[in-house]
């Protein structure tokens, strides 16, 4: 009966779900020392001859994004391991950022991709405090300190200097991208990096990821029928739980609404 079950391949199976990054005030999305011990963990099971990563997020913080993708594949090099990876409804942003620690990529057909580029964006309330009779008083040390401040007109430097730490950025994500995709990238009309998205299917046909199947349907033709598929994902902590059911219904409709903010960019 031993036997039986040594003879069974178990394969680590992670869930990174959501906004990559800090949200809201008691909630928190991806982020690298949420994830790190699970990484970590799911990649020391010694007999694995692979780690699947189903991932669904529309992106968020580029450094968490980045950080995540260097762990996976530190930990892939380290222990000699294969990843293949799973888009569910979107990985898009950072969250593709990290869907190319995978040595392959499967989506569903329907499954949204790409969004290769960097976004800032801000609300201008100058005309609204100029008609409720606000005074703006801001004093800094370092005449740059109130860069794109709200209450303020938008200053054509501020503007050319947030671009530039903005392009810095996107070469950063596109390295990621052609390093990791490589000669799998296909020639197309399509500018692949302009911060646009694309269906699965599709992000097939551009070589953004490697076929259509999910983790359940691919594991098994990889591995057989009778593979164990292990889940490792983070659970939620006792403080979480109590916080989320808290009475503060103000904080909570303020997480949901800038949650969702994200993940409507992508019709979701």
């Amino acid at each position: 009966m031993l036997s039986f079950f040594k003879k069974k391949k178990i394969i680590p199976h992670i869930k990174l779900s959501g906004v990559i990054g800090n949200v809201g005030k008691f909630k928190q999305g991806i982020d690298f020392s949420g994830q790190e011990d699970i990484i970590t963990k799911a990649f020391s099971l010694k007999k694995a001859p692979c780690v699947a990563i189903t991932i669904n997020s529309p992106g968020g913080s580029p450094v968490q994004s980045h950080l995540i993708y260097s762990l996976i594949r530190q930990q892939a090099k380290k222990n000699k391991k294969k990843v293949i990876v799973f888009a569910e409804d979107v990985a898009a942003s950072g969250g593709y950022l990290i869907a190319c620690a995978g040595d392959e990529i499967y989506a569903n057909s329907s499954s949204i991709i790409g969004s290769i580029g960097v976004i800032y964006s801000s609300f201008g309330f100058t005309e609204l405090i100029k008609k409720i009779g606000v005074e703006r008083r801001v004093h800094t040390a370092g005449k740059n300190k109130s860069t794109l401040d709200p209450f303020q007109d938008e200053k054509k430097e501020d503007i050319e200097r947030l671009k530039k730490i903005q392009l810095d950025l996107h070469k950063d994500f596109i390295e990621v991208v052609e390093k990791s995709r490589s000669s799998k990238l296909k020639k197309s009309e399509v500018e692949l990096f302009s911060g646009e998205f694309w269906s699965g299917r599709k992000a097939k046909d551009l070589g953004l990821i490697d076929d259509i199947g999910n983790a359940n349907q691919i594991l098994r033709e990889k591995f057989g029928e009778d593979v164990v598929i292990k889940k490792f994902e983070k659970s939620k902590s006792w403080l979480s739980k109590k916080l989320s059911s808290s009475n503060d219904h103000v904080d909570q409709l303020a997480n949901i609404l800038e949650e969702k903010s994200v993940w409507q960019k992508y019709g979701l």
